[in-house]
């Protein structure tokens, strides 16, 4: 009490001294111990969203070994392998010298994808391909989203060891991008093991729905196409072999194709990442070859149309990660009347009567027969 009342009995030169003790104590604090507050306030939210990723992990992680537990009398011997092909990694060849790089990213990628099918079937014996896509299409969510966490709990762990807070800038900044994939990864896994189309496949339903009911080829590995007629133009229709949860090989499709049937004109469906601000499921044309993935096929088909001087135009659905990856929605679905009337105008104006199109339905055919 005696100490209150000498605080409201100092003089004016005492008060300003403590006033100003009352500014600067702060400012020091602030100036000596500033990043360390920073990066404990953006640890506590950091950490929220990096445990959220872990469990995501998790639920996907037993997303597959249920799904196997349904479909195959699995033991812990096939559990033990499926566990380590989880943590299998690529090493990306050497780009100091850029020439060849394709075919060499190429050979190994397929390589990876030969040696987890093959390992798979050596698992389940029994099972049929369907079965053996599936748990091959979830067993690269699990281990995409146990990449991410890995990813972020390495940074988050190594900006708190060394205090640094500018480290923790960059996964603050990509955090909530990597958080929105991964639930759309995790979300993605329920229409894939019930063998259910995703936003992504847009482009190979608009193929599948062109090809009514044609006699399809299937001399090119998890890719099938056929041929039709529009109005004295002949059309070839190309997709991966559906209803698989697969992209197919339509790189080396394209490049069959057009080296022997030298067609016209390229024209390529596809789903794109929308901007913040665009609607979904709103169509877009455009030039050039719409593709994401690897690159690999996107330079195949970009090589062999250069080479023989075929124009390419595209049509774009456009949706958020979200979307492209979960159960495909009523809004994209009604969009395959609109983008046909697109591709028989686009026909109409650039190709001449007798001539031919490739027309090239690229994305996911899971449930797309």
């Amino acid at each position: 009490m005696d100490t209150l009342i000498d605080i409201f009995t100092l003089t004016e030169n005492d008060m300003d001294l403590f006033l100003l003790l009352v500014w600067i104590i702060p400012i020091i604090i602030f100036v000596a111990f500033g990043q360390q507050i920073q990066l404990y306030m953006t640890s506590i939210e950091l950490k929220k969203k990096i445990r959220k990723i872990k469990t995501l992990e998790e639920q996907s992680y037993f997303e597959l070994f249920n799904f196997i537990n349904n479909k195959y009398n699995a033991d812990n011997a096939h559990f033990k392998k499926i566990n380590q092909m989880i943590d299998y990694f690529t090493i990306f060849p050497n780009d100091i010298d850029p020439n060849g790089i394709i075919l060499k990213i190429k050979h190994i990628i397929r390589t990876r994808d030969l040696q987890t099918n093959s390992t798979l079937n050596l698992i389940f014996l029994n099972c049929d391909k369907m079965t053996v896509m599936k748990i091959q299409t979830l067993l690269e969510i699990v281990t995409t989203i146990r990449l991410f966490y890995k990813s972020v709990n390495h940074i988050f762990l190594t900006a708190k060891k060394h205090h640094n807070y500018p480290l923790i800038l960059p996964l603050q900044l990509t955090l909530p991008f990597i958080m929105e994939e991964a639930i759309a990864l995790k979300e993605s896994i329920d229409p894939i093991k019930h063998n259910k189309p995703i936003g992504d496949g847009i482009g190979p339903l608009v193929i599948n729905n062109m090809m009514k009911n044609d006699l399809c080829h299937k001399d090119i590995d998890q890719t099938i196409w056929c041929t039709s007629i529009y109005n004295k133009r002949k059309l070839y229709l190309v997709k991966a072999e559906g209803p698989y949860p697969i992209v197919g090989k339509l790189g080396d499709a394209v490049e069959l194709l057009i080296s022997k049937y030298k067609q016209n004109l390229i024209i390529m469906v596809d789903a794109a990442l929308k901007l913040e601000g665009e609607k979904t499921a709103s169509v877009f044309c455009g030039f050039g070859v719409a593709m994401g993935g690897t690159g690999i096929d996107k330079f195949q088909i970009e090589e062999i149309s250069t080479k023989y001087k075929i124009p390419i135009f595209s049509i774009v659905v456009k949706q958020s990660i979200k979307d492209s990856l979960m159960l495909m929605t009523k809004e994209i679905s009604e969009q395959v009347d609109h983008i046909k009337s697109i591709i028989y105008n686009t026909v109409d104006e650039n190709v001449a009567p007798n001539q031919s199109v490739l027309l090239i339905g690229v994305g996911n055919t899971s449930g797309i027969d």
